[in-house]
């Protein structure tokens, strides 16, 4: 599939560049025009190092508009605020599961193969995809260029990091030959139907229908393979548990440390020690990652993380969002147990799946 953003890259003659946004000239010059700002104008001379029209990104960056509802807004995600109940609202509902199974059934080629080459359930792959944009329905309101810029360029403490992903950004709209200011995304920068940061996208996207383009903004079977690479890359076991049911007591013990999303870090000995047990058989060495989840403003459930659930917090290392992914996979694997899900492929979709 080929997004509306897909265009040619222009021809450069001079200092001009031409058909770069259907236009016949250089965009007037906003808060990043590299003539007069220093970040931008290192940047050009970087990406021109690397391969890309000097004159091409110099455009781009011209193009990009200061937004400082986005520097507000990185301070404000839900799960910094949030306790579990609440957040497990937001995305554990009956049309999430009901559209998380007509998605896997929609694409169930696709689905499968993932399973088979990388060894992720398709209700994990689904869950992920439905967190982070109900499967495709909303991918972002904020132009991944301007979010990008004002982040690389003006955020206090990560200006580096999101320099390196504005870098990213533009080599591949420009390898793929997109416009970068027709992407839409999330505040941050991640696009398309899995929401990868550009650096994910150039590391772990793969081409899963094999058109030639790996396309995360308009093709959710690129998006699914793309999804299960990121998994596999990331140590995901498959057929191993991703966490087990705990008991604890009224209130998380301070002898130990919850919810850090690192490799299992806390041995079975410690917990129990602590009061915390597994409702799983697992021995004194076993090591877990001991999660304390508030349910109300008194109330706590105790779980604990495996390995797999150490890779779901690969992709945000919150430990709410892993928990949520995982509930919902099991809400779509038990809805899909329960009623009859597996719908006719039409020809069209076989060929797309293939």
């Amino acid at each position: 599939m080929m997004p509306a953003g897909r265009w040619n890259k222009g021809v450069v003659v001079g200092a001009v560049v031409l058909t770069l946004w259907g236009t016949s000239s250089l965009s007037v010059a906003g808060e990043f025009d590299p003539v007069s700002h220093d970040g931008a104008r290192s940047l050009v001379e970087e990406l021109g190092g690397r391969g890309l029209e000097r004159d091409w990104v110099a455009a781009a960056l011209r193009r990009a508009v200061l937004q400082p509802g986005v520097l507000e807004a990185m301070a404000g995600a839900a799960e910094r605020h949030l306790r579990w109940d609440e957040y497990r609202a937001i995305f554990l509902t009956p049309e999430r599961i009901a559209q998380g199974v007509a998605f896997i059934d929609a694409h169930a080629r696709a689905f499968e193969r993932a399973e088979a080459v990388y060894g992720v359930p398709p209700e994990v792959i689904a869950a992920i995809i439905g967190v982070e944009t109900a499967y495709g329905r909303h991918t972002g309101r904020h132009r991944v260029l301007d979010s990008l810029a004002t982040l690389a360029f003006e955020h206090p403490s990560r200006g580096d990091f999101f320099r390196g992903e504005l870098a990213a950004f533009l080599e591949i709209t420009h390898e793929q030959e997109v416009d970068p200011g027709s992407i839409d995304g999330s505040y941050a920068g991640a696009m398309g139907y899995p929401q990868f940061i550009p650096t994910s996208y150039r590391a772990y996207a793969v081409d899963f229908d094999g058109d030639g383009q790996r396309d995360l903004w308009a093709n959710p079977v690129d998006a699914i393979g793309s999804v299960g690479n990121y998994f596999a890359e990331h140590g995901w076991q498959s057929g191993a548990p991703i966490y087990h049911e705990a008991e604890g007591p009224r209130v998380p013990p301070d002898a130990i440390a919850f919810n850090r999303t690192t490799t299992p870090y806390a041995h079975m000995a410690e917990l129990r020690e602590a009061g915390v047990t597994s409702e799983t058989a697992l021995g004194d060495d076993q090591r877990v990652i001991p999660l304390a989840l508030q349910t109300d403003e008194t109330a706590w459930r105790y779980r604990l993380g495996r390995d797999n659930f150490h890779v779901i917090t690969r992709y945000n290392h919150s430990h709410l969002y892993a928990m949520a992914v995982s509930e919902l996979a099991e809400a779509i694997e038990s809805r899909r147990e329960l009623v009859p899900h597996r719908l006719e492929v039409t020809r069209t979709e076989r060929e797309e799946d293939a």
